[in-house]
This record gives C-alpha cells, sequence and structure tokens, in this order.
C-alpha cells in the first residue's frame, strides 16, 4: 500500500512539474528562459548530476549546448558531431538511450569527471530530430523508465519551446527584412545615375543580409562575361580580380539557369574559380541571385557570409525581391541616362537649325546689297582693251559676284527646305513629351513644373519637330529666367468662335525677374542682335519664325519682376 502512495505521490509530483513548466513556458517570449527551465527541473526531478539541452547546428552538423545545468563553462563549449557520443547517437537514430554504466559504453564520450549513467532523449520538431536532452549521474543505473518518460514529455515541451521561437524569429525576421526591402526600394529608387545606384543597392544589400561583403556583376554588351560593376565590404583583392566567363564560371551558371544558387563554403568548393581570393578576403558562404528584367538576366546580386551559414527560403525570397527592384533600378538609370543623351541632341539639333536659319537671315540681308552691286557693275558698262589690265580686273570682279550669288542662292536653297510639313498635331502630347525630356534639368534648378492641359484639346496642323521646338526654346528660356529655381507652368486652351473651337491657345509661364519693354519689342524680330549677357539670342526668333510659318500667333505678356507668360495661338485642323 505505502508503495502504491509513493508511486500515486510521484505521478502527481511530476504531472505538477509539466504543467508548470507548460504553464511557465507558454507565458514567455523568451526561449532561453523556458529552455534553461526545463533542463533545470528535469536535473532537480531526477535528482541527477547535470545535464543539458543540444541542438543540431543545420549548416555544420554539430551538436551545441543551447541549455545546461551544472555544467563547466569548458563542458559548455563541447561540440560533438552528430552520430558521435551517447547524445550523438540519439540525434543520429531518433531513439532514446538510457545507459546505467557509461563505461561500459563505447559510445560515451567523457563530458564531466564522475559520471556512471546517463539519460538521453530526442527532441523532434514537426516529427524531425533537432537536438537531445540529456541527464547524467554520479550514481550507477540512476535512471528509471520513469524518469525516460518524463523526459521524453520534457523533450515534447521543449520542442513547442523551440518551434514557436522559430516561427517568432521567422516573422521577426521577415518583417525587418520587409522593413529593410521597402528602404532599400526607396534608396535605390532615389538615383538616377547608374554607378550610384549599384553603389546603394551592394550597400543596401550587404546590411539587410548582415553579410560580409556584396558584389554586383554586370553582363557586358557580348553578354559572354561578367564584370564587378559595384562592391560593398570588399577588398583590394577582390575588386581587381578578373572578369568571369558567362560560360564556365559558377555565377555564369545563375546567369544561364536564371535561378539562385547557394555555396556552403566557397573556400573548399571545385566550382568557385577564385578560393585562394576567398580565403584571403576571409568569404565563406555565398548567396548569388539573379538579376532579371523583361525576361533578360543582366547580371548578378551576391553576398558572402565570413561563417559558415545557411541561407533560409525567407533570405533568398528577400535577396531575389531586391535583385528584382535593383534590376528595374539599373534600367531605369541607363533609361535616364539615354534621356540625358537625347536632350542633348535635341539641344545640338536646336542649335543647327538655328544656325540654318541664321545663315538664311544672313544670306538674305547680303543678297539685296549684292543685287544692287550687280546691277550698278553692269550699267557702268566696264569695256576695256584686251591688252589693258583693267579688263583682266573687270572680269574678276564680275566673275566673284557671280560667285557670291550663287552662294547666296544655295544658302537660301537650304533654308527652303526647313519648310513645315504639315499633319495633324496634338500639342498635349508634346508638352508632355518635352516634359520627360527636361524633368531633370528642371530638378537640378529647383524648378516645379506645372502642367494644366485641356483634357480634349483640338489637333492643330503643323510640322511636330518644329513645334516641339519652338516650345523646347520657350522651357529653356524660362529656365534661364529662373536661375534660382520657381514655377514653370504650361497650359493649353480651346478659343470659340462661333461656338466652335477656332484656335488653340498654349501658354508658357515663369515666375522669373520679367522682360523689359525694349526686350519684348525686339523678341521675335532678328537672330542678328541679342539683348543678353550671354546666349546667342536665336531661341525666340526661332520660335517667331516657326510660328509665324504655321500661320499662328505669339503674344509676350511680361512685367519686371512678375515673371514672363508667352502665348502661341495656332489654328485648329
Amino acid at each position: 500500500m505505502s508503495e502504491e502512495i509513493s508511486k500515486s505521490k510521484l505521478l502527481s509530483e511530476r504531472l505538477s512539474l509539466l504543467y508548470q513548466v507548460s504553464k511557465v513556458i507558454h507565458s514567455t517570449l523568451d526561449s532561453q528562459e523556458a529552455l534553461q527551465l526545463i533542463v533545470s527541473e528535469a536535473v532537480r526531478v531526477m535528482r541527477a548530476s547535470s545535464g543539458s539541452l543540444v541542438l543540431i547546428n543545420p549548416t555544420t552538423n554539430f551538436l551545441e549546448i543551447h541549455a545546461a545545468q551544472n555544467l563547466s563553462s569548458t563542458a559548455r563549449k563541447l561540440k560533438l558531431r552528430v552520430g558521435e557520443g551517447i547524445t550523438g547517437w540519439v540525434a543520429q537514430t531518433g531513439k532514446p538511450a538510457c545507459v546505467g554504466d557509461v563505461a561500459q559504453d563505447a559510445r560515451y564520450v567523457s563530458v564531466r569527471a564522475g559520471v556512471r549513467s546517463e539519460l538521453a532523449v530526442p527532441l523532434e520538431v514537426r516529427g524531425e530530430v533537432r537536438g537531445v536532452i540529456n541527464v547524467d549521474s554520479e550514481r550507477p543505473a540512476a535512471f528509471s523508465w520513469e524518469d525516460q518518460e518524463l523526459l521524453q514529455e520534457l523533450a515534447v515541451l521543449a520542442a513547442t519551446v523551440i518551434h514557436n521561437t522559430w516561427l517568432y524569429e521567422q516573422l521577426r525576421l521577415k518583417v525587418m527584412l520587409f522593413e529593410s526591402l521597402a528602404s532599400v526600394s526607396r534608396t535605390i529608387n532615389s538615383t538616377l545615375n547608374v554607378d550610384e545606384a549599384l553603389r546603394a543597392i551592394t550597400k543596401e544589400a550587404c546590411e539587410l543580409m548582415r553579410a560580409r561583403m556584396c558584389s554586383l556583376m554586370l553582363l557586358d554588351e557580348s553578354r559572354k562575361w561578367l564584370d564587378l560593376r559595384a562592391s560593398f565590404g570588399a577588398g583590394d583583392a577582390y575588386i581587381k580580380k578578373p572578369r568571369l566567363a558567362v560560360e564556365d564560371s559558377l555565377l555564369g551558371v545563375v546567369v544561364r539557369r536564371k535561378k539562385s544558387q547557394q555555396v556552403a563554403n566557397v573556400q573548399s568548393d571545385s566550382r568557385y574559380q577564385n578560393v585562394d581570393l576567398a580565403r584571403r578576403e576571409n568569404l565563406v558562404s555565398l548567396l548569388s541571385v539573379p538579376l532579371i528584367f523583361s525576361g533578360l538576366t543582366i547580371g548578378t546580386l551576391n553576398v558572402y557570409t565570413a561563417r559558415p551559414y545557411n541561407f533560409s527560403n525567407e533570405e533568398v525570397k528577400i535577396l531575389s525581391a531586391l535583385a528584382e527592384l535593383s534590376a528595374i533600378a539599373i534600367e531605369k538609370a541607363r533609361l535616364y541616362e539615354r534621356v540625358v543623351d537625347v536632350e542633348e541632341q535635341l539641344r545640338q539639333n536646336e542649335k543647327l537649325s538655328a544656325l540654318g536659319l541664321l545663315a538664311a537671315e544672313v544670306a538674305h540681308e547680303i543678297r539685296n546689297p549684292l543685287t544692287v552691286m550687280k546691277l550698278l557693275y553692269h550699267s557702268l558698262n566696264l569695256k576695256f582693251d584686251a591688252h589693258d589690265p583693267r579688263n583682266k580686273d573687270a572680269r574678276v570682279i564680275e566673275a566673284k559676284i557671280e560667285h557670291l550669288n550663287k552662294i547666296v542662292e544655295q544658302i537660301l536653297d537650304f533654308a527652303r527646305t526647313t519648310e513645315p510639313k504639315f499633319a495633324p498635331v496634338n500639342l498635349n502630347d508634346l508638352v508632355d513629351e518635352l516634359g520627360l525630356l527636361v524633368r531633370h534639368k528642371l530638378f537640378n534648378q529647383n524648378i516645379r513644373l506645372v502642367r494644366d492641359l485641356q483634357p480634349d484639346l483640338p489637333l492643330v496642323s503643323g510640322d511636330a519637330p518644329q513645334l516641339e521646338q519652338a516650345l523646347l526654346n520657350l522651357i529653356l528660356n524660362a529656365a534661364e529666367a529662373m536661375a534660382t529655381g520657381g514655377t514653370l507652368t504650361i497650359r493649353s486652351r480651346t478659343i470659340l468662335a462661333d461656338s466652335k473651337p477656332a484656335l488653340v491657345a498654349l501658354e508658357c509661364k515663369d515666375t522669373g525677374g520679367g522682360m523689359s519693354a525694349e526686350q519684348k519689342e525686339r523678341a521675335f524680330k532678328t537672330m542678328l542682335t541679342t539683348t543678353k549677357s550671354h546666349g546667342t539670342g536665336l531661341g525666340l526668333a526661332i520660335v517667331g519664325r516657326i510660328i509665324e510659318t504655321h500661320h499662328g500667333e505669339i503674344k509676350i505678356f511680361s512685367r519686371a519682376g512678375r515673371g514672363t507668360t508667352i502665348r502661341i495661338l495656332l489654328p485648329v485642323k
């Protein structure tokens, strides 16, 4: 009877223990506190000498102590491989082990002197052995079947703690990574220079993944070589390393397959081409993801750690998302640079067009006095004797006058080819296109562009390139008038006549210093004089000439210190 009472009392005590431990571990987010409680209570209830809870490191496959009771600091640092020692055997087989005399067990590895018996049970998380809980004693055959059952119940509780901790850590990591990703997105998309974008990408990727180093490789034009374009945390040796062939390199596989690649240790992987370099730079684990834009791989984004590391699926997804954003940012920066080039070409074309118009005006002004000279020369009837030296001089003068006249006619004939080729034109579309071309210039000058465009604006009949050139000149003149910043407003409206659209009005209004009466008077008259302190003075003259050839009208409204508004009126098609 007393034996049954003792058993009942022991059972009650152990059930109470399981309840108390369960209550504690479900009331705290501190996994270390919960695991330490489990080990301490196991040692106390089973009257063990010491105990520990070890987890399998998935990268190194070592058993590492995460909680312990009555173990020295030296013993806590001991790492066994899966399969090594009684603990390692339990981790490998997934079976419990109760050893009454460790001296008689070949599997035993001594951790603490004086140990005679040991009990170890597997710690399973979702059906997979992730660690071991063990207790040992200085007494032989110290542990019973009931002790094993209790330790297995405690292992179930520990598994719950570990699972919940991992879930919490994964969620915390996700939140942190997505917050970082949002920050990265803002950073890399705030720059329009390719090199700045690449530097921002590698820096943010390195910090986001807590990596030792990050590099970004881009394909060259032949798509046969990967060139290092940016890095963060890299040493000189890595920066100066040779370019990689897509055909026979590890990163080339990422490019060709368009899939991420993970390497546990590049210092010992035969596929990695720069093993010695990796050792010098202390690069260990590698995760490489492709940079893909419009279905085409343009390079790779690579992160290296300084210790063995197994990148989780979430981390691979996050870096892949960053790579996708990076590819967009790179192409955006490249397109921006092309826009800058196009704008520069447009400016050069504008200069050439201006020079053409200027040459035509010069030729026109020369032709009138040249015609008078030609008429007067013939009226003089200069005929000299064949042997008179003046006869040859007169013939030379006549030939040179004819030569000049032909040059003037050729220039005027060339200028006539700039006559507009009329077709339906939507002025709102021209404004939108030019807004894209000049946006960086306006941004750099702190000028805000406001477009107030009538949605159903009627078409006009005109030459789109010439009208675009005229509007570009107005925008550039307005920007020049607002050297310290301001607002540029472009407005389009329909002017009715007899309740029908008759004219389209396009206004360009700036907040600059305005124009003087003399400047307004001379603005469209000639290209041969200017009141500007710098520049050619051709801009508004070109605008005036273009609008004139389009049968339109142009007006200036300006007051000193109040800005300038230039209004163009064009007939509806």
